[in-house]
């Protein structure tokens, strides 16, 4: 057996107790904050309580949500241990994209950043301690990881490659202090598309710099053109060149001084016919862009009358136990929010971010946060009782009167739905444009695949103590909430109506949209 070293300072580290040596293959997640000492120097008391919130309020629940174990932590950092790797690096995302939304409240020098080393290693463990190179190398890798970022080892990367929705950034072979071998190096990019748009600004760089320094040479050259003087042609035509030049004509008091080498503007002066304060084209124009955001039209809503039905499957557990719910009349978007409809919302400042794409494709990378505050807006605006749909509505909804395992049978059929065994793109960086398939029986468009649906209600593990008159489930301490649908990228097993998964509240995903609900 190896030396074993300590996994902060690479020091040797004190032996297991006597007896046999428990070992287990785990992930490991190794945090350190960066900047520590020069935060302390700054506000130590502050900086001391700050840690300490989001230890307590982010890094623990998180750790716990993803069923990981917060071994020790230290004054700048922590250390957890996951049977999962996708666990381990999903939590890791969650860690950092919520430190995001924590920093953008406080002055950039008091940010507090995280940097987070994840890898897969066989690894000897204590009652309150873990060591061995599996620990090692995932310190190493938080110790070379950028502020704010994951990076994972190979053998991290080789499980989770086809399980998460993200992107890899692939750093080549590392060698790090006190690991013998180099290690493959992953940086993790929680957006899917990031790498390949990051990887085409690299590409362009010298293309974009050789644009603006010809912009910038044009523009010097046509600046020195327009500043030599001219000779007025319509003077040059009454005088000849053998008579002396007429005197100037008095400038208009409207006009002002007449301004020297002045170039003839194309806008005729004001005359006594015409006004001087009347519009011209150029401002009339330019409030047309927030013009045309304020007139796009609510969301295209289906009238449901209500009813009762048999909510759940035997499919998951999740799904269990099937129980009857009783769901109130109420409307539902007749498609999923559209990029158009989302960015009419960023545009009037009530949503935190413009989206990019299709305009009439879903909406993506949405957190449940930002799904919340788009029908705030929607119901402020309209002075209508928009909101997010509960689960039971969603699934009343999506089933249209049916109990088969999808709602139009129980088998899979081509042309139905978006998803990646349906005959769908499942590496299209969005999904096709919402209506693209035939409705449900309720006239309802992409109810299965497309896009994933949040919802209001807070994840339970299953349907134990759950409302049966279709209201909303929540919780007071509720950190990840239900989605619904499946997506493009998912297989079709996610499209049934009764398949329900979960994500953490505040963070975006690829995948992640929504549709609306309206109360009677």
């Amino acid at each position: 057996m190896g030396e074993i070293r300590d996994f902060k300072s690479g020091k040797p580290g004190k032996p297991p107790s006597d007896g046999p040596v428990p070992r287990r293959l785990a992930a490991i997640v190794a945090g350190d904050i960066a900047g520590y000492s020069r935060l302390m120097q700054l506000d130590e008391e502050g900086t001391h309580t700050r840690v300490k919130r989001i230890l307590r309020d982010l890094i623990e629940p998180t750790i716990a949500e993803h069923h990981g174990r917060l071994v020790k932590t230290t004054g700048d950092g922590f250390i957890a241990m996951f049977d999962s790797p996708v666990e381990a690096v999903r939590s890791s995302i969650v860690i950092q994209q919520n430190l995001v939304g924590r920093n953008a409240a406080v002055p950039r020098e008091f940010w507090i950043e995280y940097r987070i080393g994840v890898n897969l290693g066989d690894i000897i463990i204590e009652p309150d301690d873990i060591y061995g190179d599996g620990v090692n190398v995932a310190a190493r890798l938080e110790g070379i990881a950028d502020p704010g970022e994951v990076f994972i080892s190979g053998g991290i990367y080789e499980q989770i490659k086809h399980k998460l929705v993200c992107g890899y950034e692939s750093l080549g072979d590392r060698r790090v202090k006190n690991i013998t071998d180099p290690v493959r190096v992953y940086r993790v990019l929680p957006d899917a598309a990031a790498y390949s748009r990051t990887r085409r600004r690299r590409e362009n760089v010298l293309l974009v710099l050789l644009g603006l320094s010809i912009a910038i040479i044009a523009g010097g050259a046509l600046w020195y053109l327009l500043m030599q003087p001219r000779s007025n042609p319509r003077e040059v035509a009454l005088a000849p060149s053998s008579s002396p030049a007429p005197k100037p004509a008095e400038p208009s008091p409207a006009a002002g001084p007449a301004a020297p080498n002045q170039v003839p503007s194309p806008v005729p002066a004001p005359t006594a016919q015409q006004s001087p304060a009347q519009p011209q084209p150029a401002p009339s124009a330019s409030p047309a862009p927030s013009a045309q955001a304020a007139a796009l039209p609510e969301p295209e809503m289906v009238s449901l009358t209500g009813g009762s039905f048999a909510m759940g499957s035997n499919d998951d557990a999740s799904e269990r136990p099937i129980h009857r719910v009783t769901v109130k009349p109420f409307a539902m978007g007749k498609y999923p929010i559209t990029v158009r409809e989302w960015n009419a919302c960023a545009a009037a400042k009530g949503c935190g971010f413009t989206a990019t794409g299709n305009d009439d494709a879903p909406v993506t990378n949405v957190s449940w946060s930002d799904a919340k505050q788009y029908v705030t807006w929607l119901a402020d605006t309209t002075k209508k009782p928009y909101r997010l749909p509960s689960e039971a509505e969603w699934e009343y909804a999506a089933r249209g009167g049916t109990q088969t395992r999808y709602w139009w049978g129980d088998q899979v059929q081509p042309g139905v739905a978006s998803c990646k065994d349906c005959g769908g793109d499942g590496a299209a960086e969005q999904p096709v444009k919402v209506g693209s398939f035939r409705p449900n029986p309720f006239g309802l468009y992409d109810m299965g695949g497309g896009v994933d649906q949040w919802v209001e209600d807070c994840w339970h593990r299953n349907y134990q103590g759950a409302p049966a008159d279709g209201a909303a489930w929540h919780d007071r301490d509720c950190f990840t909430h239900v989605i619904r649908s499946g997506s493009w990228k998912n297989d079709a097993r996610y499209m049934r109506p009764a398949n329900r998964d979960n994500y953490d509240t505040n963070v975006r995903y690829p995948t992640h949209g929504f549709r609306v609900a309206l109360s009677p």
